[in-house]
């Protein structure tokens, strides 16, 4: 038997029993009917953009269909189909707007938009290729490229693979090599492609985005902070052009990479388990963290909330590697800052300046920015969020292992007594290297067992009968 998992995220699952009758009836007709089982995937182990690849192993599915909002990234083990849906949207409005915006404004345009219209983007560039042959002059010179949506089939096998054996996307900035065509730069993002003429690159247009405010236009609006970006809301027919609260963003990642300098025990939260790749950045974090002198802890446990993060007090920060529009969480409410592998790089490599540019996808790090463990310097690294100078721990151990005899000893009992004057400006060192070195120096320990005697006590019959009157009591 041929089994198919079908994946619906919470919103659609109220029509997941009309889309199996359906298929059922299709299947029905087929003048070859193969053995074909259906199965409903839903509350998906991780975000529902990506293939749930852990709950189809499960059931043992041969293939996995995706329905809703997608992130069209890589699988790993199962050939998937995805159904972005055709949500509602007003082409004659949306190309009135467009046209009206563009009047004013000599940048040509690239059109990006959710998947879930890629359904009405013909007609809308039918739409506003008929309004700009009305209008004379200037007005009618305003160029527009719309983005192409990528295959909606993914099968692993064919993934295109570099001579290294990582997957190799579309990337941003990658240039074509194909023989007698100029150079075009191709890029991605969100299950879109396109192509730009040469000479030309993303900061000479203007960013047209068609759909939602959700976490796809979070997305582009940080991959191409350095662009001018426009939204077109289908809900309420209008124009969005104040986009500063999204670039605020990019101040307070700033400052979680700061504070992230100043970590010492570092957990990577494992937060996809099918995207393609995602073991190669894993490994690649491991050796990051590692060559910079911390300690570094791997965890698995699905959708990431403060309750489980909080059973971990021990990390001073956390890595999340996923897809890219679940990678990005608010981490105002969790106890520990929760980074991107991007973020990573820029806090755990000494001497890496943040140049604007920011990377969602984590396989594109892996393809354009393989890591370099940089050799720490004798000297002590200024913190700017503590305000002075901090001592790693990897150069600690490395004057404590030059000594030796009583002057070692006398070095590991002054790092064990160590106390931060935080009113100071002196050097400040470390004081915990790894879970364990946390939890002994903490007060609590759990229930602990009083004396030496190992054999249990012997049990006591307690009170019995009602609240108002036990049988035992006086007066019965």
């Amino acid at each position: 038997m041929f089994i198919v998992a079908l994946q619906f995220p919470d919103e659609l699952l109220k029509d997941c029993t009309k889309v199996v009758r359906v298929l059922r009836e299709k299947i029905g007709k087929l003048k070859e009917q193969a053995g074909v089982g259906l199965f409903v995937m839903a509350d998906s182990t991780y975000g529902s953009c990506c293939v749930d690849e852990v709950g189809a192993s499960h059931i043992n599915a041969d293939c996995v269909i995706h329905y809703g909002h997608t992130c069209l990234s890589p699988t790993s083990t199962l050939p998937a189909f995805f159904v972005f849906g055709k949500a509602m949207i007003d082409v004659s409005s949306c190309a009135s707007s467009i046209s009206n915006y563009a009047s004013n404004n000599s940048k040509p345009f690239l059109v990006l938009f959710g998947l879930e219209y890629a359904h009405a983007i013909p007609n809308i560039r039918e739409k506003l290729v008929a309004e700009a042959s009305t209008l004379s002059g200037s007005k009618a010179k305003t160029v527009f490229h719309f983005a192409e949506v990528m295959c909606p089939l993914i099968y692993p096998p064919d993934c295109h693979k570099d001579s290294g054996g990582l997957l190799r996307s579309v990337g941003d900035g990658k240039v074509s090599d194909e023989p007698g065509v100029a150079a075009r730069s191709r890029h991605s993002i969100g299950g879109l492609s396109w192509e730009l003429p040469s000479g030309q690159k993303m900061e000479d247009y203007l960013l047209l985005w068609i759909g939602s405010d959700n976490s796809a236009f979070a997305n582009v609006v940080l991959t191409f902070n350095g662009c001018e970006i426009v939204r077109y809301d289908a809900n309420g027919n209008c124009l969005g052009t104040d986009f500063s609260q999204q670039r605020r963003i990019l101040k307070r990642r700033y400052y979680l990479v700061e504070k992230a300098k100043d970590a010492n025990i570092v957990g990577i939260l494992v937060g996809t388990l099918g995207v393609a790749g995602y073991l190669n950045m894993i490994h690649q974090m491991k050796e990051l963290i590692a060559g910079a002198g911390k300690k570094v802890y791997t965890l698995v446990m699905g959708r990431p909330n403060p309750a489980k993060l909080a059973n971990f007090p021990e990390c001073d920060v956390f890595i999340y590697v996923s897809c890219a529009q679940t990678a990005l969480l608010d981490s105002k409410e969790f106890y520990a800052p929760v980074i991107t592998p991007f973020e990573a790089m820029l806090a755990f490599n000494r001497g890496s300046e943040w140049t604007g540019a920011y990377v969602m996808e984590f396989r594109d790090l892996i393809n354009s920015s393989p890591v370099e463990v940089k050799g720490y310097s004798e000297e002590a690294r200024f913190s700017l969020v503590q305000g002075r100078y901090v001592e790693d721990f990897d150069l600690q151990e490395k004057k404590v292992e030059e000594n030796e005899g009583v002057l070692a000893l006398a070095n590991a009992t002054e790092k064990a007594l160590q106390l931060q004057d935080r009113s100071s400006n002196s050097l400040t060192k470390g004081t915990v290297q790894s879970g364990a070195d946390y939890f002994a120096t903490r007060s609590y320990h759990g229930l602990d067992m009083h004396g030496d005697n190992s054999m249990p006590e012997p049990y006591l019959i307690g009170r019995t009968g009602k609240a108002s009157g036990y049988q035992h009591e006086e007066g019965k």
